[in-house]
């Protein structure tokens, strides 16, 4: 099954041989080793050679070859051996999780994200410091089921390729598989999130997500363990059942983070003619404050087909920075700071009432 790979594999690798010894005996000329390394990678692009069989092994090759198989492991554990590649895919899982949460984070956090949010009634004291503990607690729990996913990856069973050519429609295939991915992943956790707003399960599993009512960016991985995997399956499944190129499905998972993390930044603009059909921080907002709307990641269609959809608060005049306005005017918030049991915009300031879950 695994002979043609094999095969591949086995002549990348002696490329790299030739490269050590070049490095070795002519250290004084990295140039020259860059542009081997070069050579080599696009040799293999443009003959077509599969040296690797998932997105996850682009990952992994770098790390071993770099890091890992120099440093780490000893010489007596084969890369392909199938305990190690589990035990670096959950270090490299985790660790690039904790660089793509906390660096996207903070950059959305300190360029975009709205501080005096922080003076809303409904933030809780110390949360920033509060949303990261949390995700960083659930986040090695998530990486488990993850791991064993992109393990299957790495083995050969999903429908993932390395070489547009291997696409059924080529270049088209390409952006076609793109939108798909959005669309089917929109569609997926759209059902996943409302199945977990039912009241048999969420108080289990989906409330802790739900405590940050004016979130930050750093809530877009504040969810419990079972919670973050369900929502995050379908990113995973999608490779299994259609065709997807690697690099492009990378480049997606990046964009997932960053979309997840937009949509809690408080930053409610979104482009006149695209507010009835994307949904952007402002509709989820109003999903954290009134509990059962929005329930969708980046479009608005499956919560307008399934009734949940709210036209955006902070959109006609009521959002958080509204109330936050309005009570400075009234001089109500001292100290940056007022306390509103029960109610994020009570009747008598001609707001909505925030629902209880």
């Amino acid at each position: 099954m695994h002979s043609t790979a094999h095969q591949s594999v086995r002549t990348f690798i002696n490329h790299h041989e030739q490269i050590r010894q070049l490095a070795n005996q002519k250290s004084e000329k990295p140039a020259l080793i860059t542009k081997s390394l070069f050579i080599g990678w696009c040799f293999c692009g443009v003959t077509g050679i599969r040296v690797t069989r998932s997105a996850m092994d682009l990952v992994l090759n770098v790390a071993d070859y770099y890091v890992l198989t120099p440093f780490v492991y000893p010489a007596s554990w084969p890369e392909d051996g199938a305990l190690r590649q589990i035990i670096s895919l959950l270090l490299l899982t985790n660790l690039g999780a904790a660089v793509l949460y906390l660096g996207l984070g903070a950059i959305n956090y300190c360029l975009v994200f709205d501080h005096t949010l922080m003076s809303h009634p409904h933030f809780l004291e110390n949360q920033v410091q509060r949303e990261i503990r949390y995700a960083m607690m659930s986040l090695p729990w998530i990486s488990i089921p993850t791991v064993a996913l992109f393990f299957a990856e790495i083995r050969g069973y999903s429908k993932l390729y390395d070489n547009v050519s291997e696409s059924p429609l080529g270049w088209p295939g390409l952006i076609l598989s793109m939108i798909s991915f959005l669309f089917f992943t929109d569609m997926c956790i759209y059902w996943i999130h409302r199945f977990l707003h039912h009241k048999l399960i969420y108080k289990l599993f989906h409330k802790p997500h739900h405590l940050w009512k004016i979130p930050t960016p750093f809530a877009s991985h504040a969810f419990h363990p079972v919670d973050g995997f369900l929502q995050g399956l379908p990113y995973h499944i999608y490779p299994f059942l259609f065709p997807l190129h690697k690099v492009l499905y990378l480049a997606l998972y990046v964009f997932v983070n960053i979309w997840t993390i937009s949509i809690h930044d408080g930053d409610y603009r979104v482009p006149g003619p695209l507010t009835s059909a994307i949904n952007g921080s402002a509709h989820h907002t109003d999903h954290h404050l009134f509990f059962d709307y929005n329930y969708g990641q980046y479009f608005t269609l499956w919560d307008r087909i399934g009734g949940s959809y709210r036209h955006p608060s902070a959109l006609m005049g009521k959002g958080p920075h509204d109330q936050i306005r309005k009570l400075m005017v009234e001089g109500k918030l001292g100290n940056g700071k007022v306390k509103v049991k029960g109610q994020v915009y009570g009747p008598a300031n001609g707001g909505t009432t925030c629902k209880e879950e």
